[in-house]
């Protein structure tokens, strides 16, 4: 782990397993079958498998592979979001917080480009992959114990959110 890592894990406290869950299943239990919310937190899952893939696996052609199928959703998930969910939370009082959800998801793009610049088979791979994991968890916490609850309060067009979030991380990703 870099300097700058152990900085900024030092300076942001991940949420223990027990307080993800609950907010995980707070944001379940405000989602509805199929709506915007209800997508991303079945993306949330996703990414979590493949964080959990990527660290038990051992071969540098597993961890690559397992790295590929995390981008895949990672980037997808990450675009939907910025690209319709953010600039929703911005226009209904949650400016700040879009800013900062804008600033975790280009910090984790930086670092999974850094992850591709390691080996592998390495013990760096790995534990650049625990930080990675570790602050995408934490975004998703913030996300799932308030941000994605207030929008899908307070926001307006709740369908269009819906129907756009699926077409842009369809774009990237195929099906959601």
């Amino acid at each position: 782990m870099s300097v700058i890592d152990k900085a900024l894990a030092a300076v942001t406290p991940q949420p223990n397993e027990e307080r993800r869950a609950e907010a995980t299943q707070k944001a379940r239990a405000a989602a509805s079958p199929g709506d915007w919310l209800s997508l991303a937190l079945d993306h949330h899952d996703q990414i979590r498998a493949a964080f959990a893939e990527g660290r038990k696996v051992r071969s540098a052609a597993d961890r690559r592979a397992a790295m590929e199928r995390l981008a895949l959703v990672l980037n997808g998930h990450s675009l939907a979001e910025e690209i319709v969910l953010y600039p929703a939370m911005a226009q209904h009082g949650h400016k700040m917080q879009a800013g900062v959800a804008y600033s975790e998801q280009t910090a984790a793009k930086m670092q999974m480009a850094e992850l591709e610049n390691i080996a592998p088979s390495s013990d760096a791979w790995l534990d650049k992959w625990g930080h990675i994991e570790g602050a995408v968890l934490t975004h998703m916490f913030e996300e799932e114990n308030g941000w994605f609850i207030h929008l899908k309060e307070k926001g307006e067009r709740q369908d269009h959110l819906t129907a756009r979030y699926k077409e842009e991380f369809a774009r990237y990703a195929g099906a959601a």
